[in-house]
C-alpha cells in the first residue's frame, strides 16, 4: 500500500517534499568533499615557487559518476518516475532559461527556479537538479567544456543549501529568507567559479595594485587565499556577481510565491512513500 505524502495547504512548508535517507545523505556528502577538492586543490598544494603545476583531471571524470550514484541512492529512497519526470521539466526549463540569459552583464535566469525547487523537494532533489539543469543548458547552447564540471557541482550546491534551509518559514518570512540565500548564494557561486581557473590565469596585474594577484604554487596558504580574494572583488564581485544576486532576487519576489504554491501541488501529487 502506498500512501500520498500530504501538507496542510499549498504554500504552507510543513517539511521536505523529499527527504533523504542516511545512506543518500553520505553519498551527498562524500560528493560535496569530492567537489571540494576539485576546487581547492591549488591552495593545499605544496609545491616549489616557480614549478609547472597539472591539475588533477581525475576530478573531472569523477564528477559525472558521482551524480549517477547519487541519482541511484535516492531512487533507493523514494525517487520515482513522477519526481523524475519533474526533475526532467524543471532541468528543461532551467536549460531554456540560462540560454535566454547566457550570462550577459550577470543577468542569470536559472538559479531561482533552481533555490525554489530545492527549497521545495528537498537538498538531495536540489543537488541533482543543479547538476542536470546545467548539463541540459550546457548542450542546448554547445557550453561543453573543462567549465562545466565546476558550474555542475557549485549549482549542486546552491540547490542542496536551498533545501536545507529552516521548514517552518512561510509567507513573506519564506520570500525574505530565500532572497537572502539566493543572494549569498549568487555570491559564492562566483568565487567558487572563479577559483576553478584562477590557478591559471597567468600574469594577473590590476593597475593601483603592487605585485601580482595571480596563483603561486607553493606560496603560503593565506598569500595565495588574499591574491584570491582581491582578484576576485576587483574582476566580478562588483558586475558578474552583483547581477546575479539581483536578477534572482527580483525573480524570488515577483515569481517565487506563485511558483511555490505550484511546486507545493506538483510534489503532493508526485511524492509517494511505502505505507
Amino acid at each position: 500500500m502506498s500512501t500520498v505524502q500530504d501538507s496542510s495547504r499549498a504554500g504552507a512548508p510543513t517539511g521536505v517534499a523529499l527527504p533523504i535517507g542516511p545512506r543518500t545523505a553520505a553519498v551527498l556528502v562524500l560528493a560535496s568533499l569530492a567537489g571540494l577538492m576539485m576546487l581547492c586543490w591549488p591552495l593545499l598544494l605544496e609545491a616549489q615557487p616557480g614549478e609547472r603545476v597539472e591539475p588533477p583531471f581525475l576530478f573531472l571524470f569523477l564528477l559525472p559518476l558521482v551524480v549517477v550514484v547519487v541519482l541511484a541512492e535516492m531512487g533507493e529512497g523514494g525517487m520515482d518516475s513522477r519526481v523524475l519526470a519533474v526533475l526532467g521539466v524543471l532541468s528543461a526549463v532551467n536549460a531554456v532559461m540560462r540560454g535566454l540569459g547566457a550570462g550577459t552583464a550577470g543577468i542569470e535566469l536559472v538559479f531561482f527556479l533552481l533555490v525554489l525547487g530545492g527549497r521545495v523537494f528537498g537538498a538531495g532533489f536540489g543537488f541533482v537538479l543543479g547538476c542536470t539543469s546545467l548539463f541540459a543548458s550546457a548542450l542546448l547552447t554547445a557550453g561543453v567544456g573543462p567549465w562545466l564540471p565546476f558550474q555542475m557541482i557549485c549549482s549542486a550546491w546552491v540547490g542542496m543549501g536551498a533545501g536545507l534551509l529552516p521548514r517552518r518559514v512561510g509567507g513573506r518570512a519564506e520570500i525574505a529568507m530565500l532572497v537572502a540565500y539566493a543572494v549569498v548564494a549568487s555570491y559564492l557561486f562566483g568565487l567558487l567559479m572563479n577559483l576553478s581557473f584562477w590557478p591559471f590565469a597567468l600574469g594577473i596585474v590590476v593597475p593601483g595594485h603592487e605585485g601580482s594577484l595571480s596563483y603561486v604554487a607553493g606560496a603560503p596558504v593565506l598569500d595565495n587565499a588574499h591574491r584570491f580574494l582581491v582578484y576576485t572583488l576587483l574582476t566580478s564581485t562588483g558586475g558578474w556577481d552583483t547581477g546575479r544576486a539581483v536578477t534572482t532576487g527580483i525573480a524570488i519576489v515577483v515569481l517565487g510565491p506563485a511558483i511555490l504554491t505550484t511546486l507545493r501541488r506538483a510534489a503532493r501529487r508526485a511524492v509517494v512513500r511505502p505505507g
